[in-house]
Order: C-alpha cells, then structure tokens, then sequence
C-alpha cells in the first residue's frame, strides 16, 4: 500500500492517567494543582490537546470526583497557553470479579460501576471540548479485572455526549472496538467523521507489532481522523508510525515513565521528543486552534 504520511500533525499529551504509575516516578503529578501545572507545560512544549485524569492527592489513586476535574479545567482556562481539553469519560467501568473458585460477589473495593450520567457528570459541568469513550469492554493484564463498558451503556454515553455539544473521541483497544464504533456512526449516535485513538500494546488488546497497527489504520474509515500510541520504550517509535501512517500522536506519562532507559522523563519532555521526531519526518506540528478547526470542536468557558 502507498505511504500516506500526515503533514499537518496534532499531539495529545495523556497527562497522568489511571494506572498505579504513582510511586514509580515522581514525576506522576497526583494532585490537580500538579496535574493542571504539567497539561500547562505541555502545551507549552507543542501538545495542542491534554488529555486528563484525576487522582487522589493523598494516594494518587485514579479518582473520578467532581472537585478535581473543575479544578484542574479552571486551571488550564486560566493560564496564559491555549489547549484542547480532552477529559477521560472511563471511569465507572471498573469490574473485579472473585477468584475463579468463587466469582461472585464482585470484589467491593475494585468495583466502581456507575450509570452512563454518573460516568459524564464531570463532562457535563466542565465542559471540554473532547471527551473519551472506551467502545468495548476488555481484559487488562490484572487477574480478575474488567473494563467493562456494555453495548447499552456505550450507546447511551454516546448519545449523551453528542447532545453536550462534545466530540467523543472513541478509545479503541481492538479491532472488534473500530467495528462496533462504525456501528454507533451508522446508527446516529455519534456524528462523522469521528475522531479515534488507537490503543496499541495494551494487554490484552490489540498488540503493537506493525501489521496488527496497520489492521487497525485500514479499519478506520477514510473522513475520519485517528492518533495512535503505544507503551513504555514503544512511546516513541509510534510517534513515527503514527505520522508515517497518515495519523497524529499521543505521548505522556499515562503510557510511559521514561525519556531514555534509567531517566524519568516529564510529561513536557515526551512532547518534546515528539515534536522533533515529527519535525525530522517532515511533517508540521499543529496547535489548538489549527485542531478546533480541523475536528470541528467547540471552546467552552
């Protein structure tokens, strides 16, 4: 197949994500003050888009309450640099299930399911411009862990997200998730073109070798816009992938610790390794209004 390689190059930086990354680098911003500082330097750094979770300040363990996301968005909309919020919509997915011998009950602790409103509250009061959705349930790489994200519920968030006046940007962690997001296009839920990322080398989802990635690339309907990423050392490899692939770039320490074996890096200094790798490919990296533009979005206050 003829290369088709992205010129105009957006870069989302996944600021601090859900994962127990916490006590593995101090870089790992926990509390929103932190986590609205590093979206900052991003930006600064070339990110036209930040992509936010939120954490318990004490344990910088994944939160999703209402608090913390205002205060990081007020953050962001006050500083003197322009970004494109993009909030997580995944939490109040989360499925622990006994031990084989005993599934049931559901673990108490790790289980977090919530309605389809409970899961946009955040989205609805602060209003980004994006906003995630996992489009399929799956097994991480955790004994007895679901992401559990039901055909019902999916179809129900992405009507409501359409209705805010958000683009959703479909998380798609397998090829069965493009499939099932080209249905909710079709059905009327979500408008086209749609915008996707694609989640790449995420246990036990689609694995990061080549031709699976490029499965997922020919899957994604031609009008629509895609970025792309993989985990840890593959970081930065699938910044050139991506671009080489027609896509655009998602970094950040959501997906990876280091800038270089044995030193962590900051979420500011994989966009900057992302930037010149793109720039070195010949491509020109975008900012947000240049996005706005592109993926028809809409800048709330």
């Amino acid at each position: 197949m003829p290369l088709l390689m992205n010129s105009e190059v957006f870069i989302t930086c996944a600021v601090t994500g859900a994962g127990s990354t916490q006590d593995r680098s101090r870089h790992v911003p926990r509390t929103p003050k932190q986590i609205a500082e590093s979206a900052i330097e991003s930006a600064r750094a070339g990110a036209a888009i930040v992509h936010i979770h939120v954490r318990d300040p004490a344990t910088g363990a994944p939160s999703r309450k209402l608090e913390y996301y205002r205060e990081v968005t007020d953050r962001i909309r006050s500083a003197n640099v322009d970004a494109v919020i993009n909030l997580t919509a995944g939490m109040g997915g989360d499925l622990v299930i006994g031990p084989p011998e005993s599934p049931l009950p559901f673990d108490p602790v790790g289980t977090d399911l919530a309605s389809a409103a409970d899961r946009l509250e955040h989205v609805r009061q602060c209003m980004p411009e994006i906003c995630t959705l996992d489009c399929g349930s799956m097994n991480f790489a955790e004994a007895d862990y679901v992401m559990l994200n039901t055909q019902g519920m999916l179809e129900e968030m992405g009507r409501m997200i359409t209705e805010l006046g958000v683009k959703p940007e479909i998380e798609a962690f397998d090829t069965g998730h493009l499939w099932f997001a080209k249905k909710l296009v079709a059905d009327g839920v979500l408008e086209s073109p749609a915008l996707v990322q694609l989640c790449m080398g995420i246990p036990w989802g689609a694995p990061d070798d080549l031709s699976t990635f490029m499965a997922m690339v020919n899957n994604v309907p031609e009008d629509w816009n895609f970025s792309a990423f993989s985990l840890g050392r593959n970081e930065m490899p699938y910044v050139a992938a991506a671009v080489l692939a027609g896509g655009n770039v998602r970094v950040g320490l959501e997906d990876n610790l280091y800038l270089s074996r044995g030193v962590l890096a900051r979420n500011h200094d994989l966009v900057e390794r992302a930037v010149t790798i793109v720039e070195a490919l010949g491509a020109r990296v975008i900012g947000p209004e240049e996005v706005r533009e592109k993926l028809s979005l809409t800048k709330h206050s």
